[in-house]
C-alpha cells in the first residue's frame, strides 16, 4: 500500500500531494521536507529506491518534476516505478506533453486523474482509456454546468 506520493520541483517546490494515511500537518509538513532534501541530494544515475525507515521511497524524474511514493517494505518497488509511469502516461494524453505549468494551473485535473488512478493507496484502475474516459466526462460536465450558469434567469 501506498502512504504518500508527491510531486515537487528541482527547485524543491512541492506541486501535488496525496496522503493514503493519515498524518498530522506538522508531520506532513516535516516528512515533505526530508523527501524532498534527500531526493534532491542524490546523485542523477543513482538507484531510484530509498530505505527510509520503516518504508521505501521510490521516486523518478520526468522533465522538471520529481514524483516521489512511499510504500511498504513488503511492496514491489518496480511496480510502484510502473505506478508513476502509468500516472505520467495519464497525465501526459489529457494535457499533451505534460509539464509544471500543467500541474500548477490544472492541480485540481491532477488529483482527479489521480483518484481515478489510485483509491487508498492502492490502484484502482490500470487501463488508461477508462481514466481517460473519466477525464473527458468530467470535463464534459463542467462544460455544461458553466454553459447553465452562465445563462440568465428570469
Amino acid at each position: 500500500m501506498m502512504r504518500f506520493m508527491l510531486l515537487f520541483s528541482r527547485q524543491g517546490k512541492l506541486r501535488l500531494q496525496k496522503w493514503y494515511t493519515p498524518v498530522s500537518d506538522k508531520e506532513k509538513k516535516k516528512i515533505t521536507r526530508e523527501m524532498v532534501q534527500i531526493v534532491l541530494a542524490r546523485q542523477p544515475k543513482t538507484c531510484n529506491f530509498i530505505d527510509w525507515k520503516d518504508l521505501k521511497i521510490v521516486y523518478k524524474r520526468y522533465a522538471s518534476l520529481f514524483f516521489c511514493c512511499a510504500v511498504e517494505q513488503e511492496d514491489n518497488e518496480l511496480l510502484t516505478l510502473e505506478l508513476v509511469h502509468r500516472y505520467v502516461e495519464l497525465l501526459d494524453k489529457y494535457f499533451g506533453n505534460v509539464c509544471e505549468l500543467d500541474i500548477i494551473f490544472n492541480f485540481e485535473k491532477a488529483y482527479f486523474m489521480l483518484d481515478e488512478f489510485l483509491i487508498g493507496g492502492e490502484i484502482q484502475e490500470t487501463s488508461k482509456q477508462s481514466v481517460a474516459k473519466a477525464m473527458e466526462e468530467s470535463d464534459m460536465l463542467q462544460e455544461t454546468m458553466e454553459e447553465y450558469m452562465s445563462k440568465p434567469t428570469f
